[in-house]
């Protein structure tokens, strides 16, 4: 969170190219309705708001990048502690953030718990972690679909 907090100024410079590519691929992958709940866990500064026409929320625990969201609801939180109730939205995603976690399984059981059905996790492939995050993500979901970018592998999921 330090770390994130600390590169907030140059985040969207360095990031933000990237992230919107995933994000377009996680939009035209999903048939989200205006009046839908969606949330995205690790949020950052907020880049998928511009992408989503529904109702948006973003939890992030780095406040000197959701201070700079713009186009939706956000709350400093961390994905291992989510303070929604059960069933709360309509998708749930999270983009290049489940790596950072300090417990990987709970972040992902919190993200099953408030979602109603649909989650997809865009993970990244040089992480060290991810044979212990795709291995969790394989118990807690239901992948309906698979899609290699460039930089993550993003998994389409069900509860």
């Amino acid at each position: 969170m330090n770390y994130y907090n600390s590169i907030s100024g140059s985040y969207n410079k360095l990031h933000k190219e990237e992230q919107l590519n995933k994000i377009r691929i996680i939009r035209n992958n999903l048939k989200i309705e205006k009046q839908d709940f969606l949330l995205d866990v690790g949020c950052g500064t907020g880049i998928f708001a511009e992408e989503f026409k529904c109702i948006k929320i973003g939890v992030d625990p780095a406040i000197n990048l959701l201070n700079q969201g713009k186009n939706a609801f956000y709350i400093q939180a961390c994905a291992e502690n989510l303070p929604f109730k059960d069933s709360s939205f309509d998708f749930v995603i999270s983009v290049t953030a489940i790596h950072n976690l300090k417990n990987i399984r709970k972040g992902l059981e919190e993200i099953k718990r408030v979602s109603k059905k649909n989650i997809v996790l865009s993970i990244l492939k040089r992480s060290a972690k991810i044979n212990e995050i795709k291995n969790h993500i394989e118990e807690l979901f239901k992948i309906t679909k698979i899609i290699e970018e460039n930089k993550d592998i993003i998994f389409f999921a069900k509860r």
